[in-house]
This record gives structure tokens, sequence and C-alpha cells, in this order.
């Protein structure tokens, strides 16, 4: 069978399709009836406890007369909380990280002379093998980052004479590697995409020993390499509040998971990348600001609570924007009266909305934060509270540093690859058995059929 595209979706392809949306359907009753966690969730949506970890946790309820209580979220890193992180660092001169990296990846915060160390190592690994940017994110360039990064990530196995290595030492190299390289991998893998494909001019900046990994960011990003210290500090904080979340999200699980096969590094961050790269997953900010994007669109008076409100009813009555039944930004699977991640970002996306001029977006924000959890409580029946997520202002906070979309998700794995190192060493340390979860078999068994007879 000869096709006209690499791409084309062919009739015989269709058919076969039919076939498999024919015999793929689990009929949802049959989920109650075997006592199966769809999901890997409750019927409450409380997940399902799968492992152990000190890496951080996820707060959202306390105790009272034995009953759990809903409660405004916390997030702990090491046994930290990310509130007092965040002040511990709040100086214009301070990025914190690093600092945080450290934390997670060794369970202590640094002295001083520990963090410098660390963040010249960091430094020094930040360096692409030779030729690497010319034949490996030059070539082929792909429009979608994640794949670039996953892509780059893979490669680099190539180059690696301990790749397999995965004891404790040679990991944890590895790791740090990743960590570095991560910026460069995602802002020249979209230089590249959009001189071949936009027609771009090509910057290539080499990064700065002495900036910060936030810093380093905007600086290979821009043509000019210029930014603000409010722009630098609030990636920087950005990327402290997206590194790690308790270890039971979908692409920390993957590590996990992955790990617990024994592969190598690269193979296992690789996979991390995949989840992340999804929708559900990595890509919810995006959906946020083209939300609203077009909410801004349709609206005549963006004060204007009772308009507002309408919208986001047609929102939620799939009647505006892509027509899912979605307010994006606004819930979690486990925060219900606050998100501590969307607390924190508040205060430091005002500040960066009042340097930029955008006040009336930032109002706008603000306006949505409070209206859409009534508007959702009279809509639909739900178990929890609804609050704004961390994607709710990620996003806006992205579009006023510049950063193009096809940077988002990127962005959130420069982070997160700090909490994937440091599960993946847990993993390796003190788990020796590969995960095998069960699925039930809910088919029938059947008599083979000899192929003249079917």
């Amino acid at each position: 069978m000869q096709t006209n595209s690499y791409s084309e979706i062919t009739p015989e392809i269709l058919k076969l399709s039919k076939l498999c949306e024919e015999t793929a359907t689990i009929r949802p009753e049959l989920y109650s009836e075997y006592d199966v966690k769809r999901g890997l969730r409750d019927l409450n949506g409380k997940g399902v406890l799968v492992g152990l970890t000190q890496i951080s946790d996820v707060c959202a309820t306390k105790m009272e007369n034995g009953q759990p209580v809903p409660t405004d979220g916390d997030l702990y890193y090491r046994g930290y909380n990310v509130k007092d992180i965040v002040k511990g660092i709040n100086d214009k001169n301070h990025f914190g990280f690093e600092e945080s990296a450290y934390l997670l990846l060794f369970g202590k915060l640094p002295s001083k002379q520990q963090l410098e160390e660390f963040t010249s190592l960091l430094s020094e690994y930040r360096t692409l093998p030779t030729s690497f940017v010319r034949d490996i994110i030059m070539k082929a360039p792909s429009n979608d980052m994640m794949n670039t990064l996953a892509r780059s990530v893979l490669t680099l196995y190539s180059y690696d004479e301990k790749a397999d290595d995965i004891s404790i030492p040679n990991v944890l190299r590895q790791c740090l590697q990743l960590i570095s390289l991560f910026p460069l991998l995602s802002v020249y893998g979209y230089q590249a995409y959009k001189h071949y494909h936009d027609g771009a001019s090509l910057f290539i900046h080499q990064p700065k020993p002495e900036y910060s990994t936030s810093e380093n960011i905007l600086h290979i990003l821009r043509p000019d390499s210029k930014f603000s210290a409010l722009e630098a500090k609030l990636l920087d904080i950005a990327l402290i509040l997206h590194m790690e979340h308790g270890g039971g999200n979908n692409s920390t699980f993957t590590t996990h998971l992955v790990s617990s096969s024994a592969t190598d590094t690269y193979s296992v961050i690789a996979a991390s990348l995949g989840s992340l790269k999804g929708p559900k997953h990595g890509g919810a900010n995006i959906k946020v600001v083209k939300m609203f994007e077009d909410m801004k669109e349709e609206l005549t008076d963006w004060t204007d609570e009772e308009e507002v409100s309408r919208y986001l009813r047609a929102l939620l009555n799939k009647e505006a924007f892509d027509h899912a039944g979605l307010i994006y930004g606004m819930g979690h699977a486990v925060y219900s009266l606050s998100d501590p991640r969307a607390v924190i970002f508040h205060s430091f996306v005002e500040r960066l909305s009042k340097e930029k001029g955008k006040d009336k977006e930032f109002a706008l924000y603000t306006l949505v934060e409070r209206l859409a959890p009534k508007v959702i409580a009279e809509e639909r029946k739900i178990y929890k509270g609804v609050s704004p997520n961390v994607d709710f202002y990620s996003g806006f906070a992205y579009s006023m540093l510049n950063l193009p979309l096809e940077l988002y998700t990127p962005i959130f794995a420069i982070a997160r690859i700090a909490g994937w190192s440091a599960h993946r060493l847990e993993e390796l340390s003190y788990n020796g058995k590969i995960m095998r979860p069960a699925y039930k078999y809910v088919d029938n068994h059947k008599k083979y059929v000899p192929v003249e007879e079917r």
C-alpha cells in the first residue's frame, strides 16, 4: 500500500480505525462493578496511594473530628512550605530556582557556599556537545517544542559514554546536566523553528555563566538579550512554583514508573516529557490565554460583572470559545479552597502588569477569579470547592514576558526537570522492584478459528 504523504490518513486506515472504535470501548459501569479506580482516582477524586516519597507534599485538607475538611492549599518541598521559600528569596539580587533545586535533590537548604558551588556546577554543565545545535537542533525542526526537547534528550544518550550506568553518582551527574541544558534545548529549538518555518532571523546566544536560570532563558530568547529585574524575578518564581508537585501528577508518576524498569536517564526523562506535553497536563495555561483572548473580544465592558458572568455561563454550557464546557484555569484535582501557587503568583503578576501597562487585563483576570467559582457552583454539581489553579495566572505572566506560546509547556519542563530528577534518584535509591499494575480482563475467552473458516 502506497500513500501520497507520510501523514496521510488513507481510506484503509479509516476503515481499520472503525474496528478500533468498535472493540476499544469499555462499559463505564464495569469500573464500579469491579471496583477499579479509573485514572487512579476514587469516586470522590482522591488519588489512589501507589508510593511513598520524601520530596514534596500537597495539602488541601485538615482533620476535624476524624473527618477531612477542605482548607487553603499548601505545597511543601522537603518539608518547607513553598510560600516561605518564595518569601525567603524575594530579593531582587537573589534567585530561587537553583536553591530550590538543591533542596529537592539533596533534602536540605544549602549554605551560602554550597549554593555558590552548586550554581557554579550548573553553569559549567550549561554547554551542549560540539556541533549539537547544528547537527541535531537545526535539522528537521519540529513545530512542537516539546517534541524537539524530547528528541534532543534522547539524542544526548549517544554523547554519553556512561548512558546506561544507573548508579546514583552517574544518574546525579546526568540529572544536573539536563537541569542545566533544558533552557538551551528548548529556546534553541524554538529559534530554529522560527527561522526555518517562519523565516525569522536566527539568534543563538551563548548563556552567561553569571546569570541565573531565569536570566539565561530571557537572555538567549530575546534578540537584544535585554530584560528587567522584575521580569527575571517573575520567571524565577514561575520556575519555583512549577518544579515539583507532590509526586502524584502524571509526569512524575511516569518518572517513577519508567525508572523502576532500570532503564537509562534519557529514556526516563523523554517519557516524562511525553506525559507533560499532553494538553491535560502541561498545556493548560495555553488554553487559559486563548480563552481570555476570546473573552476580551466578546465582552463590550471588561468590568461589567453581569456580562462577564454571562460569558462564563456560556463557557460551561459549551456556547463559547472552544465549546468544551470548561472554564480553563479554574479548579484542581487536589486543591479546593485555594492553590498556593496561584496565590503566590497573584502578587507578582500584579506587579508586572503595572510595569507592562496591563492593569485592565489583570483586573479582568481578578474579576473572573472572583466570579467563576460562583457561576460553576450554580451550573454544576461539585463535590468540593473551586478556585484558580497555577495555570490561571501563569499564561498571563508568560504573555507579559513576551514568551511565545510554543515555549509555555517547555518552560514547565525546564522547571519540572528538577522534580523529576529528585524522584528518579529516590526511585533508584529506595525501590528495587519494577512497577507492574494489574488490569482486569473483561472480554470473553474465544476459540481460535482458522482463517479459511472465518
